[in-house]
């Protein structure tokens, strides 16, 4: 080993990353205008102006890079959503923002919703979404949230917090596909009207 080539690792290892990220972001972006089936590494290589081999260099097939497609959005969507729900000190308050955040960033991120609908309808993209624990673990995150509050006393005690987190997470995703076909699509009326229907049925009777 060269002096300074341990010194120089760190740096290649950020530049490597921040290029795999980079790739990634142009691939949300040609699936979203492309389709599944369109974006080729040719494809994509031509929106970032670099050879296709420096992306076969990175990733070693469009399976391997469309798993970390789903998985940085997946990233994404948690960067912006959990602050939000953090923010909140009560079991309804935690609720409201986990929906309307989900929904903000999916309005916030059209071309990361339209990618994801695409990559779902292939048969490719069905195995990746089945086998990628970001994706399983949301019901399992928000049915540990419902349980929790529900044990609190800030939920009414009669439901089943695996059923309402399947129910919540079905609402919020059904979002995806009318927003990846109706950019007038108003989500943000949209987020308002779930959050209240879910309050409505989780909040303890006496409770406004």
């Amino acid at each position: 080993m060269q002096p300074g080539a341990a010194a120089d690792e760190p740096e290649r290892t950020f530049i490597e990353t921040a290029r795999r990220a980079q790739i990634v972001a142009a691939a949300i972006d040609t699936i979203a205008e492309a389709g599944f089936a369109g974006a080729s590494f040719a494809r994509i290589a031509e929106r970032l102006g670099i050879s296709r081999g420096l992306i076969s260099y990175h990733f070693s097939g469009k399976g391997d890079l469309i798993k970390q497609v789903v998985h940085q959005a997946a990233e994404q969507a948690k960067a912006y959503i959990r602050p939000r729900i953090l923010a909140e000190s009560t079991g309804p308050g935690m609720l409201r923002a986990y929906i309307e955040s989900n929904l903000a960033f999916m309005g916030e991120h059209r071309n990361n919703v339209i990618a994801m609908v695409e990559i779902a309808r292939s048969a490719e993209g069905r195995r990746i979404f089945y086998g990628d624990t970001d994706v399983v673990d949301a019901v399992r995150a928000l049915e540990h949230l419902l349980s929790g509050f529900q044990t609190a006393g800030q939920f009414r005690p009669d439901f089943n917090p695996h059923v309402m987190a399947i129910a919540i997470r079905a609402a919020i995703e059904a979002a995806s596909p009318r927003l990846a076909l109706d950019p007038e699509f108003d989500i943000s009326n949209y987020a308002r009207e779930i959050a209240t229907a879910f309050h409505l049925a989780t909040r303890v009777s006496d409770t406004p």
